[in-house]
């Protein structure tokens, strides 16, 4: 019997049976009050995940569009200095590329951000800046406030990427001087894939270029999310939207502080795991660095080969994930965000420590009871 893999990577991340079985109902209208009040509900929620007050939409669409949005409606022919050190820094680079003069401001993957450099591309007169808050690609969680600080010195807008961090981790978009902040449904909110939240502040929304997208135009989410009923500009995917309903009310069920205890508990345990198998970390941080709170990057040992190591955790019903572009077979990644917690953590690494034995590394020690120590 074909059974359903757990997915233990840093998204997309397993989906609570009450958030599928919100998806499964039959089709509703998306101009009646009934979506209205679930938009309301996913808005009331996220903006306590983002710690915001600003104006707060939801796009059909993944995190990548409401990257776009973010820079098509702000960047349009700026100069915008964007922080790179891992795949999705680079991201946001690209797609700063085709609306505004983009610099590039590069550190290797999973080191420190060049603060010198962003501070020169400020006094040079850097309009917008670009950081990924927690990049996955690394395991490295960058210092959006000292950026925000830097940014409000300097009058420049700050978008911040937070979708592997918001609902997941500590975030306070408000008091970081967060100008656009966007986050994803199929990461921390363990909701299906396809959904792009993104608060917009007050300054951002006065700096808004008169030639915005069409699809991905904020104002237009804004002037139709401020109706009775809410609602989107656009047909709205509406079963994800129920879904993401579904799983910001577990949000508030659990509690906020509750669940981000919960997911830096569970990253402490897979980092002393690994640290008991004697295998580094991946990232280098420093005083403003900290390893990510939802996805763990380890460096593989000599020896087992990627393809082989994963592919045993992946027969016995696991998926974590390997390395991006040039860290493919350097590195493997073990997602904690979401819905899951101790039973899948300590799963997940019985199932690695065994099958890095099988790929014939002598592990240094018990990265399961280690895990446990910290679970407990």
């Amino acid at each position: 019997m074909e059974k359903e893999l757990l997915l233990m990577m840093p998204g997309p991340v397993p989906i609570p049976e009450r958030v599928r079985l919100a998806m499964s109902r039959q089709a509703i209208n998306h101009r009646s009050a009934e979506f209205g009040a679930a938009y309301a509900d996913c808005v009331r929620v996220c903006k306590t995940a983002f710690a915001t007050k600003n104006d707060l939409v939801i796009i059909s669409g993944s995190g990548t569009a409401g990257m776009e949005a973010a820079i098509a409606n702000v960047a349009r022919d700026k100069e915008i200095a964007c922080i790179v050190n891992g795949k999705f820094g680079e991201r946001l680079y690209k797609i700063s590329q085709r609306y505004g003069k983009a610099h590039e401001i590069k550190s290797d993957w999973g080191t420190p951000v060049n603060l010198e450099a962003l501070k020169a591309q400020l006094e040079a007169g850097a309009q917008v800046v670009t950081l990924i808050h927690n990049e996955t690609s690394a395991g490295i969680k960058n210092p959006a406030e000292e950026i925000g600080k830097l940014c409000k010195k300097h009058d420049a807008l700050f978008i911040m990427d937070g979708i592997t961090s918001i609902a997941g981790d500590t975030v306070e978009v408000d008091k970081w001087g967060v100008d656009i902040a966007i986050t994803g449904s199929q990461k921390c909110f363990a909701a299906p894939a396809g959904l792009a939240m993104v608060s917009v502040s007050s300054r951002a929304w006065e700096r808004m270029t008169k030639n915005p997208p069409y699809y991905l135009d904020l104002a237009a989410y804004r002037k139709s999310a401020a109706g009775t009923p809410m609602e989107t500009p656009y047909t709205p995917a509406v079963p994800l939207f129920l879904a993401l309903r579904e799983a910001c009310l577990m949000i508030e069920e659990e509690g906020l502080p509750a669940r981000i205890a919960r997911h830096q508990k569970m990253s402490k345990s897979v980092q002393a795991a690994a640290k008991a198998w004697g295998l580094p970390l991946f990232p280098k941080i420093d005083k403003l660095h900290t390893y990510s709170s939802t996805v763990t990057a380890i460096e593989y040992p000599a020896g087992v080969k990627d393809d082989d190591m994963r592919g045993i955790v992946k027969k016995m019903g696991i998926v974590i994930a390997g390395g991006q572009d040039h860290l493919k077979g350097k590195i493997f990644r073990i997602g904690t965000m979401g819905a899951v917690g101790a039973p899948e953590i300590l799963s997940t690494l019985a199932i690695t420590q065994h099958a890095m034995k099988k790929c014939g590394y002598t592990v240094k020690g018990d990265g399961v009871e280690a895990a446990a120590e910290v679970l407990g």
